[in-house]
């Protein structure tokens, strides 16, 4: 018996699954952790940057947008969302042919993307362009707001 041959195949890995998590459970890195495994750094980041992210937003949210560390900690939480998002539409895009021979060359299986991977790239790209928007849009409301006040005591 050779000491190499390993006794598990290899997984066959969807393309529609892995754009599909990503779009849903993708800010706690799912998508990379179907795709790479446990180990993968990049699904751990994901998940690290959301557990930071939750308390900015909440502290945020309960200071009605005044405390700077909320600021701070909400910043790895919005990265890894809207990466997430970016990444099931990217993952969703890929062609069928590059995606089995990037994660499925060893299993003779082929991907067949149909209009649920369509799908998931539409709303992926919607949400993920409206919190980035109405994020943005917050941010500057904010910080002008802030320059008001300033000026505002600065004539007293």
């Amino acid at each position: 018996m050779s000491a190499n041959v390993s006794s598990a195949s290899p997984r066959f890995r969807s393309k529609t699954l892995t754009a599909a998590l990503a779009f849903l459970f993708g800010s706690l890195g799912a998508h990379r952790f179907y795709l790479y495994g446990f180990r993968d750094v990049f699904g751990w980041a994901h998940l690290v940057g959301t557990i930071i992210g939750i308390p900015g937003v909440l502290l945020l949210a309960a200071t009605q947008r005044a405390a700077t560390i909320g600021w701070w900690l909400a910043v790895p939480g919005a990265v890894s969302l809207f990466a997430a998002f970016l990444a099931a539409i990217v993952y969703g895009l890929r062609p069928d042919q590059k995606w089995d021979a990037q994660f499925n060359a060893q299993t003779g299986k082929h991907s067949r993307s149909g209009w649920t991977v369509i799908f998931v790239v539409i709303f992926s790209l919607f949400f993920g362009a409206f919190l980035l928007m109405s994020g943005l849009a917050l941010s500057f409301q904010t910080y002008f707001e802030s320059q008001v006040e300033a000026a505002k005591s600065l004539s007293q």
